[in-house]
């Protein structure tokens, strides 16, 4: 029941990253609390953007997608995020060799240190093939 034109023309990583977000964030009018410039998002995974990478790597065999080209960076994902949220802070992606709820946790707290982040939506969000 999302009403957001562009949610269909996303890669599948930044379907997962948006709905998490979306059911996160439900009930709380996160802007009404805080400040867009003040709230951050860090995202971690450990297969970057892989799933989309195999898929433009195979539609570089005719005529490559420029639509699943965009998505070949994995912090897009956490720009969909912020666009649909009007999120303006801080944001970062980490890659890692697997899920590290410490190493995530460690680094929302640097942010949060900060003067400049009242608030932060830190997750693991990971797509490759069928596995999410």
């Amino acid at each position: 029941s999302i009403s957001y034109p562009k949610f269909y023309k996303m890669d599948r990583l930044s379907k997962l990253g948006f709905l998490a977000t979306e059911v996160l964030l439900k009930d709380l009018r996160l802007l009404d609390k805080y400040k867009a410039e003040k709230v951050a998002v860090v995202i971690s995974n450990s297969n970057a953007s892989l799933d989309t990478d195999l898929k433009y790597f195979e539609s570089t065999k005719n005529i490559a997608s420029p639509a699943l080209f965009v998505y070949t960076l994995s912090n897009i994902v956490a720009g969909e995020i912020c666009i649909r949220q009007g999120i303006k802070g801080e944001n970062a992606f980490f890659v890692l060799p697997g899920f590290d709820s410490t190493r995530l946790f460690e680094y929302a707290e640097i942010v949060m240190a900060s003067e400049k982040t009242d608030a932060c939506i830190a997750c693991w969000v990971d797509m490759l093939g069928g596995k999410h």
